[in-house]
């Protein structure tokens, strides 16, 4: 549990750290992408305006103005806008730009803008003059890819860093959590080792009352006197219950609780399991099935034992809630690599604001759902089920069925 509230705070911290660092990238990168825009915009006019100023042009048909034709493009125009040279890719970049045309002959110095929106080609119109005397007009677009691939460049150094600062703070996180965790692994060990070492104490003395009682309980003529002897028993044997569920949570948080991983036939476990609880199912005036899959045996991995152990709860659980009349079922099978074992019940089910909860120590389920019957357990058993389950490495889950009742599952590595 502290290993699993120690990965959260980790993951927590690295999350905001994440989330501090792609806010600053962004910020970092939109800055720096405007600042790249404006700067090759100012350089697109002045070489519009130098090649404008030169010799730009051999003999009317244009000369090689830019070596890029994906990324650049030219177009020159006589004064009254008819099309003198051009380069190939000139109409694909929005050339010509007749608005720009006009504009730098009515200016008579260079303009530019956006075409097609933010994303869209730029171009630059310069007005031509040799010997004092306007010949055209000389129009150049570059693509928007020019800036794109520098501030891919500068993201190509970005991420790298980023990913090196978060699997730093990773490393770092991971060492502050353990420190920060250690006051309350220390408090937890020592109240692991009071309820291990109390639970084992109070089993004796438990077991003498018990005793004690039974000698005591043939004797007794007076009926109200039998019956405080066995209210004593069955407090008594309460108590020891729930004393043995105290001490399998401590042995399972100190990771020294004995749960074996071995080959097994999950059906003939839910089948010996099941027939525990068939008379008391008769009794209760509720109906107990068995549904397997189609093969005669589910091969899974586990400790048969503890699978009886968790099954045992659950079919209490479920007999507990189902009404007279009702039926509870287990069904075996395997899917996705899985040996499953699913415990249904018709009884109300668990209400939606509780079902998260169900598996929390101490957690009682009669306060999500109306219980048929006095009586009730300590709220430890599906905490130790579920627990028992992961340690076999597995899972316990819990859902609602559509109509009514619930349905709990249980997840073991199918074998062998």
């Amino acid at each position: 549990m502290l290993d699993r509230i120690r990965r959260r705070l980790t993951v927590g911290y690295v999350g905001i750290l994440a989330l501090i660092l792609v806010l600053f990238g962004f910020i970092v990168v939109l800055s720096f992408q405007r600042q790249v825009t404006v700067q090759q915009n100012r350089l697109l006019e002045q070489r519009v305006q130098s090649l404008a100023n030169g010799s730009f042009y051999e003999g009317g048909t244009g000369a090689r103005i830019f070596d890029d034709p994906d990324k650049y493009a030219w177009i020159i125009l006589t004064p009254d806008g008819q099309v003198r040279s051009r380069s190939p890719s000139a109409s694909s970049f929005g050339l010509p730009s007749p608005y720009l045309a006009r504009e730098c002959l009515r200016e008579g110095e260079v303009a530019s803008a956006t075409v097609g929106g933010p994303g869209g080609a730029r171009i630059a119109s310069s007005p031509v003059v040799e010997a004092g005397r306007l010949v055209g007009v000389l129009q150049v677009a570059r693509s928007p890819r020019v800036v794109r691939e520098i501030v891919g460049s500068l993201l190509f150094v970005l991420v790298p860093i980023g990913l090196g600062a978060l699997a730093l703070a990773a490393v770092g996180g991971l060492f502050m959590s353990r420190r920060a965790m250690r006051p309350m692994r220390d408090a937890f060990e020592r109240q692991r080792t009071f309820i291990a070492d109390a639970s084992h104490e109070l089993k004796t003395p438990l077991t003498l009352i018990r005793a004690d009682a039974e000698v005591l309980a043939p004797a007794l003529t007076d009926p109200d006197d039998r019956e405080l002897a066995d209210d004593l028993i069955a407090e008594t044997d309460r108590m020891n219950t729930l004393l043995s569920d105290l001490l399998t949570l401590a042995r399972l948080d100190a990771s020294k609780l004995a749960v074996d991983r071995k080959p097994l036939d999950l059906a003939n476990t839910i089948a010996e399991t099941t027939e525990r609880f068939d008379a008391r199912a008769t009794a209760e005036g509720k109906r107990l099935q068995v549904r397997l899959g189609p093969a005669d045996e589910i091969p899974a991995r586990g400790d048969a034992r503890r699978i009886e152990q968790i099954l045992a709860a659950l079919l209490d659980n479920a007999l507990r809630f189902t009404p007279p009349g009702g039926f509870v079922t287990v069904e075996g099978y395997t899917r996705d690599g899985q040996a499953l074992a699913t415990v249904t019940d018709t009884g109300p089910g668990i209400a939606s604001e509780h079902l998260p909860r169900v598996f929390d120590r101490f957690y009682r389920a009669e306060a999500a759902r109306p219980r048929s019957e006095a009586g009730g357990g300590t709220g430890l058993g599906l905490s130790i089920a579920r627990d028992l389950a992961r340690a076999q490495g597995g899972d316990l889950t819990a859902a609602n069925l559509p109509n009514s009742g619930a349905s709990f599952t249980l997840w073991l590595p199918a074998g062998p």
